[in-house]
């Protein structure tokens, strides 16, 4: 074992001094800071710098790109977090206002690697941040909002400018007809940023900061209505033949934007059927408003310049991007690239953003796919054929769609099918079911009864909360749609109607609840209430969830791909990483499962909170919903000891002593070679499938009647860690393909991998699953004598379609035993010294059962693989 040692060095050759000398000389001259702005940043630099060596040690970059991402960070962190204890945006003087694209402009860094960086920030700098600015920094820091606010209006700029250029790109007749040809496209150009600042207008005054896409969708196709009525005809690439009406969503939001028109740039609307002009003829007017000399010669520049004013006015104190900037790609801000040169395959946003294509095909479907290419029969604007690509503006309509017509028109109460099952339990729940959605959905979807708010800010509020009523009721209907089915589904198995384990099942409901919530955000795909909210709001845990994903996929049959695969997502991000957080209720069940583990879980300080009660829960958001009150379940059972209610958390499961939990052991047994993932997870849970559904929530005290002693606990982590064994073998297999290593390589790894989840289970304790994966892949090629750096690893892992930097760089370390130099007893380093002081130790004489007598070569083509690293074709999506 002498020889295994990292390849990569920990140690970094910054100049502390001229490092802030840089970083004073950025504050002063780049950004022109006053002495007390300049001075508070330099208080957060020099309590955060200690840490910015791991960022150039455990990542591809220099020194000097590692320093312009952290100035970038601790600016961004002084300018959202400063606006304590008094000091307000609305306090704040112009010398002291800096925004983030000053930040950006200054550094000379693109928001693209910005916001892929930020998070190994947020990481890093977690508890300086909380001693300097107090526990709800995260909050107030909105580093995810941002960045998702970024995505959704990338994707609207780029469908907003193709569907205007589709619809009013001139001809060279169109241009013919003007009397000075050379002014076409400057006006045409004026009318494009006219439709964007109306839309940013629209945001500004009418909806919430960080709208969701298919509401922002809504308002740029109202933006193109108005356009469409009012941009000379001279400048026109389509015609209007009687085009269908509008959908009843846009109209509410062309009423919006015309009240905007009124109140910002002062015109008066008159009723479109009583104006004359050649922009209305052929056009369905109906409930239509038309505004005499909106984008005519003489009032036009003057309209834009309004624009603009109100959008500086709206926005000055925020600190946000300049949400301007959208309009131009060419903006250096938005420009992709590698700060060293190198051809970089970033993860996450980019790959987003090469795929987007505009949502506007015809005048008559503005958010229909795009299509690559386009025809022009008789100056209509057309596909050149019936194929045509998706964008993610498209697919946001599209699900938005499927929810307004299989969900909306429900019932918001039981259905008379779901009201049997529940009458049918050992006392009728219906009341107790209807009282605890009310109750969890308005602790998801909470509105604001702010009505001390003036203005826009009270329209925005206003809006705010309809939204919030709106997608109450589609959780609402959704939850007993899919509830509904899954009670058909386990009375055909248990072959009775009582299911009182399953329906008076406290954690069962939130967890049902959860998802319905969850699905409903992800259709309108917000900026805000980004997962894991939902948990918080409900009371459950991440392993909850990971309970419950696969059935509901199963049950609600309607589902589009789209939304199947977000669920799928989702349950991948739940078992890599979050399950295995502080404070899950997967230790709560491994204490039980696995007692050598409870000292560490218990040390760790790991073991789930006791889930709030739904009488708390009411108290806390102030509930009075009208449902009436009904006295609280009672418990078919207790625990067995107070040790047994402890591991439990009290958690309010209601726990039936006719529950039963089956043995499932027989689909778990271990390949002793590597298989096929995608074989391995289909026969898991076509099995799984088989089970009742109550006894997945059994207490985990409970004894499995079949399964030889074994505990429910036992099962459900058996279970559990099959699940996991599985996604590794899944993301081993694409690196392993990517580093173009060996079948044997990759064999060992996995086995490797497999017995330290067994056998070492605690090294995943408050660990991300790739961690391990990594320090996996980098041992067994040293052993195997492959010259295969570790930075070589991290940057394939980099490309992976999972892969974050973050996970590589900020690896959870605990230090109670080797406290020194005054540092905390946790903390976050890089993937090296993770592997150097935590991994070797603890998996060494696992090494010795690694057969890598037949590992010792590198392939020069990629292994024959059944699924590649494609996971997500779960057996379930079809």
């Amino acid at each position: 074992m002498g020889d295994v040692n990292p390849l990569v060095s920990t140690s970094n050759s910054m100049d502390g001094d001229a490092f802030e000398a840089r970083f004073t000389d950025l504050c002063k001259k780049g950004l022109s800071l006053d002495e007390k702005t300049c001075l508070g940043a330099m208080k957060l630099f020099k309590e955060t710098k200690h840490l910015v060596s791991s960022n150039v040690s455990s990542a591809e970059r220099t020194v000097e790109e590692a320093e312009r991402f952290w100035f970038s960070f601790v600016l961004y962190s002084l300018n959202r977090l400063s606006e304590k204890d008094g000091d307000s945006a609305q306090q704040k003087s112009d010398e002291n206002r800096f925004t983030l694209c000053q930040i950006l402009r200054a550094t000379k860094l693109n928001i693209v690697y910005f916001f892929e960086e930020l998070p190994q920030f947020v990481v890093k700098a977690g508890l300086v941040l909380t001693n300097m600015y107090g526990e709800d920094w995260e909050s107030r820091l909105e580093a995810k909002e941002m960045q998702a606010n970024f995505e959704h209006l990338t994707l609207i700029s780029k469908s907003y400018k193709r569907a205007f250029w589709e619809l009013f790109l001139s001809s060279d007749a169109n241009i013919g007809k003007q009397e000075s040809a050379t002014s076409a496209p400057d006006y045409l150009s004026k009318y494009h940023r006219f439709g964007w600042l109306l839309f940013l207008a629209l945001r500004v005054h009418a909806f919430s900061r960080f709208a969701d896409l298919v509401t922002c969708a809504n308002g740029f196709v109202s933006v193109l209505a108005i356009l469409i009525l009012h941009v000379p005809i001279c400048y026109r690439n389509f015609k209007i033949n009687d085009s269908p009406r509008f959908e009843a969503e846009l109209r509410r939001t062309l009423k919006m934007t015309n009240k905007l028109m009124e109140d910002i740039l002062k015109k008066k609307p008159c009723p479109a059927f009583e104006c004359k002009t050649e922009t209305l003829e052929h056009i369905d007017t109906d409930g239509l408003v038309y505004f005499e000399g909106l984008l005519e010669e003489q009032s036009f520049l003057s309209n834009l310049s309004i624009l603009e004013n109100n959008y500086n006015n709206a926005t000055r104190n925020r600190g946000d991007l300049d949400e301007r900037l959208f309009i131009n790609e060419e903006d250096s801000l938005l420009v992709f690239g590698s700060l060293s040169g190198e051809d970089v395959n970033i993860s996450g946003i980019k790959r987003k953003f090469d795929s987007i294509a505009s949502p506007s095909k015809t005048i008559t479907s503005p958010l229909s796919p795009h299509c690559h290419r386009a025809s022009h029969v008789n100056g209509v604007l057309g596909p050149l054929n019936g194929k045509v690509a998706s964008t993610p503006v498209s697919t946001a309509m599209t699900t938005a769609k499927w929810l307004r017509t299989f969900i909306c028109p429900l019932p918001s109460r039981p259905s008379a099918e779901l009201q049997h099952f529940l009458s049918s339990c050992d006392k009728d729940v219906t009341n107790d079911v209807i009282r605890r959605a009310h109750i969890i959905l308005e602790a998801i979807f909470p509105c604001s009864h702010d009505c001390s708010l003036t203005g826009s800010l009270r329209s925005a509020n206003l809006m705010d909360d309809t939204w919030m009523e709106q997608r109450r009721l589609e959780t609402l209907k959704l939850y007993y749609r899919v509830l509904e089915a899954m009670c058909t589904a386990e009375a055909q198995i248990l072959r009775a109607p009582n299911l009182t384990p399953l329906l008076t099942n406290e954690r069962f409901h939130r967890c049902m609840l959860a998802c319905s919530a969850e699905l409903v955000l992800a259709t309108h795909k917000t900026a805000t209430m980004l997962f894991p909210t939902v948990l918080g709001r409900t009371g459950i845990t991440a392993f909850d969830l990971s309970k419950v994903i696969e059935s509901f996929i199963r049950h609600e049959k309607s589902l589009p791909r789209e939304l199947k695969r977000h669920l799928n997502s989702l349950e991948e991000r739940l078992l890599e990483s979050m399950v295995w957080d502080k404070g899950s209720s997967l230790y709560n069940t491994l204490i039980v499962a696995r007692p050598a583990l409870s000292s560490e879980i218990n040390r760790l300080g790991l073991l789930a909170e006791p889930m709030p009660s739904l009488d708390a829960i009411a108290m806390h958001i102030n509930f009075s919903g009208g449902i009436p009150t009904v006295p609280s379940l009672q418990k078919h059972e207790t625990s067995p000891s107070n040790f047994g209610s402890l591991i439990l958390g009290q958690n309010g499961d209601v726990r039936s002593p006719k529950r039963q939990c089956t043995d499932y052991r027989s689909v778990l047994v271990e390949r002793n070679s590597f298989t096929s993932p995608a074989k391995d997870r289909l026969l898991a849970f076509s099995n799984l499938r088989k089970a009742p559904l109550q006894s997945v929530f059994a207490s985990p005290t409970r004894p499995n009647p079949v399964g030889g002693g074994e505990t429910c606990a036992e099962t459900g982590i058996n279970i559990f860690f099959s699940k996991i064994n599985k996604l590794a073998a899944v993301w081993i297999n694409g690196m392993v393909e990517r580093l173009q290593l060996s079948q044997e390589i990759r064999e060992s790894v996995y086995f490797l991998f497999q017995q330290i989840l067994s056998q070492r289970t605690s090294l995943f304790f408050n660990h991300h699953i790739d961690q391990i994966i990594l320090c996996c892949l980098y041992v067994v090629a040293k052993l195997s004598q492959l010259e295969l750096p570790f930075k070589e690893i991290t940057r394939n892992y980099r490309k992976q379609l999972q892969g974050r930097p973050e996970v590589y760089c900020s690896v959870f370390v605990d230090r109670s035993s080797t406290q020194q130099n005054g540092r905390t007893r946790q903390d976050h380093v890089g993937i090296v010294a993770f592997y150097n002081t935590k991994f070797i130790p603890a998996i060494k004489y696992l090494l010795e059962e690694l057969d890598l007598s037949r590992t010792t070569t590198r392939t020069t083509q990629v292994p024959e693989s059944n699924n590649s690293n494609d996971v997500r074709s779960m057996p379930w999506i079809t």
